[in-house]
């Protein structure tokens, strides 16, 4: 059963410091409890959350969020602080800490997404190298066929040169026919 469509979780990633991450908001909206509710929840076991599993955004990173998201200035109000942002290990260890059935089903589906995910880049990655090699093919034929007609021409110039020897009028002493 799925609980939540992909397109509502995929809207909730952004790319932070060169990692996917979903905002303490969007993640509390998903599980369907007051922000200051998870925060809290994580707050008590601030060990299972190291950096790299989640950390706070930056005043310049909250800017650059909120401009991309357009927040209102209602919404705005709510953002005294930095929000919290958490990693796909984060997420996962959300479930831990929150216990709630529906926290447990938001998780499995925001995990396989962030698993979808890493196997399409995964995938494109896979495709773009097939179509650097092909491209690199593509210029080492290029330069083949360029080479092959290069040698054409100059084969045709050759032939040129030699027909007109051939067609050039003979200059010189001319032997008579009466002294032959």
């Amino acid at each position: 059963m799925q609980i939540l469509p992909e397109e509502t979780i995929i809207s909730k990633i952004y790319v932070l410091r060169g990692k996917k991450i979903m905002v303490d908001r969007d993640l509390a909206e998903l599980y369907g409890v007051e922000t200051r509710v998870l925060n809290q929840a994580v707050k008590r076991n601030e060990k299972r959350f190291p950096d790299d599993f989640m950390f706070q955004m930056t005043a310049e990173e909250m800017q650059n969020w909120k401009s991309q998201i357009v927040i209102s200035n209602s919404e705005k109000m709510g953002l005294r602080k930095s929000p919290l942002v958490f990693t796909e290990q984060g997420v996962a260890m959300l479930s831990s800490v929150l216990n709630s059935e529906r926290a447990i089903m938001v998780n499995i589906a925001i995990i396989r997404v962030f698993t979808r995910m890493r196997e399409l880049l995964s995938t494109h990655k896979e495709i773009l190298l097939k179509l650097e090699q092909l491209e690199k093919k593509d210029i080492e034929q290029d330069d083949k066929i360029m080479l092959i007609f290069e040698s054409m021409k100059q084969l045709e110039r050759f032939k040129q040169e030699e027909l007109e020897q051939k067609n050039r009028s003979i200059i010189g002493f001319k032997p008579s026919k009466e002294n032959s």
